[in-house]
């Protein structure tokens, strides 16, 4: 069969037919066929409950009898799905069918049937999906097997099912048809459940917390709410420059001045940043502000949010995550989770780097030390990276976030979650500074096996230092920053209607969802992550039956 197979295809090959060209044409053949038949290939009059082929996936073989042993009036089973596989003997045949995530075995024989469903049945393949009707047994290899009693084929696949040994394993075409990897590769479709899982899990708890979901613009006149480069367009009939959101935070804050105390959305936002496994410009965050409470009340809600959120989906509280592109971890997330200041995770990142000479903790506040520091390990020599952002580090509290970036957020403890306090001001535009120390803010993040999943901070709600601060970022940005925010004028006017004291959280969806399903890359939790224009046709590429 297989030497047969080879030959055909080099004899298409020969003719200049490729063989997916070759298999589609006799498909389309036998879709000619079926409607010369009068019988519709592309049928939608077959009524499937839904939950039959999960039931009858779950009911064990051991409950079932063999087909000559079948009660008068057993149970009938309703059922639609993908053939998976087919195996067929003259008159009769086994199609295996997925649907919702489970198969069953469906069994197809001439004399149950009608002369038209036999026609349909000799005409269906693997990639086809069909109906069946009929009750569970036991066949004579002890497997289980629904009997069509009634049969249709409910749409022919024109293209063929990538050829099972090889696959679909490419990832670039993986992300670019998802929805033949989810064919393919069904666990695929599990991580887009979970994620499903985890957004109403997250709903249900803003909700009972008195949380209203809210929804605001996605297209803004100003860049703001986090300091990244905005993707920008153009709105023709107003005739304006506009950017796509960054984040949604300065929009859910006015609603804090407007009387909505506890306000959440989850949606999308847009980053114009390069990409990494961590990385997608286009990301899903759940952010949300809560009145009348500081970042330590927001570490007891997202410890809890978090937990609950893994105890329904994964059902314990430890178990093993990715770490990096290699390694993994077990993470072990029963509460409480540790906390470590931005200060500790840097110099314990400088101590495992193999750095000499570092000043004690307590010294670390004073910026001389600091750039004595930098200057005697030559942190600040090249052009580009870290050196380039300390060389344009003017203040204390942007070499101490670029430290922290290059060596202290690896370093982090992979073993169990943890919450990193005590960010400087400076890299905080929106931060309500300590009130002991006004070089850093109520802020924290939250660090899951080495990877931020969450920012949080006790709000600025001070107009005139939101002013200064915008200020300071319009300097930034004459001076060539690209991730600044622009100076609004609105929300400094809300601000001055009075917004309550309050805290608010922004969690990455895309990567918590990595987390529950030991997933390394964000593309493969996102359903169509943005990829480069196709060069020519990928299909060709699929290794075909």
């Amino acid at each position: 069969m297989a030497q047969d197979s080879k030959k055909k295809n080099r004899q298409g090959s020969k003719k200049g037919i490729s063989a997916e060209d070759r298999i589609m044409a006799e498909k389309k053949r036998k879709v000619q066929d079926l409607r010369e038949a009068s019988i519709n290939p592309y049928a939608n009059d077959f009524t499937v409950n839904h939950e039959d082929l999960a039931r009858a996936a779950a009911i064990p073989e051991e409950d079932l009898c063999g087909e000559a042993e079948m009660k008068e009036e057993p149970e009938v089973f309703r059922v639609g799905g993908r053939v998976i596989s087919a195996a067929r003997f003259g008159k009769a045949g086994f199609f295996k069918v997925r649907h919702g995530g489970k198969e069953l075995q469906v069994y197809v024989r001439k004399d149950n049937i009608t002369p038209d469903e036999f026609k349909a049945f000799k005409k269906c393949e693997v990639g086809d999906h069909i109906g069946a009707c009929g009750p569970l047994f036991v066949t004579q290899k002890g497997k289980k097997a629904l009997k069509a009693e009634e049969f249709r084929l409910l749409t022919k696949a024109l293209r063929p099912l990538p050829e099972k040994f090889h696959g679909l394993k490419d990832p670039e075409l993986r992300y670019r048809m998802r929805y033949l990897d989810m064919v393919m590769n069904p666990e695929v479709a599990d991580v887009f459940r979970t994620r499903a899982k985890l957004v109403s899990y997250i709903r249900r708890f803003m909700d009972n917390l008195g949380f209203v979901e809210v929804e605001t613009p996605m297209m803004h006149s100003l860049v703001g709410g986090a300091a990244a480069r905005p993707f920008v367009t153009r709105h023709n009939a107003l005739n304006m420059e506009l950017f796509m959101r960054i984040a949604p935070e300065l929009y859910l804050k006015r609603l804090l001045v407007g009387g909505l105390e506890r306000v959440y959305e989850l949606g999308r936002c847009f980053r114009n940043e390069g990409l990494s496994r961590r990385h997608n410009p286009e990301f899903t965050m759940l952010e949300f502000y809560m009145a009348y409470a500081t970042y330590e009340d927001l570490i007891e809600l997202t410890q809890e949010l978090l937990v609950g959120a893994i105890r329904e989906i994964v059902g314990k509280d430890r178990f093993v995550c990715p770490l990096g592109e290699k390694d993994e971890v077990e993470v072990d997330f029963a509460p409480p989770w540790s906390r470590i200041t931005v200060l500790e995770a840097t110099l314990e990142g400088l101590r495992k780097h193999g750095f000499d000479n570092i000043p004690e903790l307590e010294r670390w506040d004073d910026d001389a030390v600091v750039k004595e520091f930098i200057t005697a390990n030559g942190l600040d020599e090249g052009d580009s990276g870290l050196a380039l952002e300390l060389k344009e580090a003017d203040e204390w509290g942007k070499r101490i976030g670029a430290l922290f970036e290059a060596f202290g957020e690896d370093n982090l403890p992979v073993d169990r979650p943890v919450f990193v306090v005590d960010y400087p001001s400076a890299v905080s535009p929106l931060s309500r500074r300590k009130d002991d120390d006004p070089k850093l803010v109520d802020r924290f993040e939250v660090f899951v096996a080495g990877q931020e999943i969450g920012n949080a901070f006790s709000e600025l709600n001070d107009p005139e230092d939101q002013r200064e601060r915008f200020v300071k970022q319009i300097e930034q940005k004459n001076k060539g920053a690209a991730e600044t925010m622009d100076y609004d004028e609105d929300y400094c006017r809300a601000l001055e209607f009075g917004m309550p004291p309050a805290a608010g959280e922004g969690i990455g969806i895309d990567r918590l969802t990595m987390i529950l399903c030991g997933r390394r890359s964000i593309r493969d939790v996102i359903l169509f992550p943005l990829l480069r224009p196709e060069s020519g046709d990928e299909s060709k590429e699929l290794d075909q039956e």
